[in-house]
């Protein structure tokens, strides 16, 4: 079983940063491949980025390659996703979610997810 738990949401004007944690419960948090995704008013969730359990492997949606950057500290159980150059369509709440292989986790399909946190983006 693992809980995860995000936090660093907030609201910030377009061009600043943020920085998500997801912090996880759990002895077989390494294993996990792990990811953020994000749901706006009025639209579906749809994926953000992943990181494979060692690390060593990310993805990004085109909407936000080269802006955000995702890592992971498994001595920790934690998981991060630097946000850079933030627009208001950025505007979301953000959740965690943990999978056990990268691939299924960018289609959605996932074991474990946070309870979710709000970025706001004002222009």
């Amino acid at each position: 079983q693992v809980q995860l738990v995000e936090s660093g949401g907030g609201m910030v004007q377009a061009g600043g940063s943020l920085r998500l944690s997801c912090a996880a419960s759990g002895r077989t948090f390494s294993t996990y491949a792990m990811g953020w995704f994000r749901q706006a008013p009025g639209k579906e969730r749809e994926f953000v980025s992943a990181i494979s359990w060692p690390g060593s492997s990310t993805l990004y949606a085109n909407s936000v390659k080269d802006r955000f950057t995702i890592s992971r500290d498994n001595a920790k159980n934690t998981v991060y996703l630097q946000m850079n150059s933030l627009k208001p369509e950025d505007t979301a709440v953000y959740y965690c979610a943990a999978s056990g292989r990268v691939g299924r986790l960018r289609e959605g399909v996932c074991d474990y997810w946070g309870q979710g946190t709000q970025v706001t983006v004002s222009s």
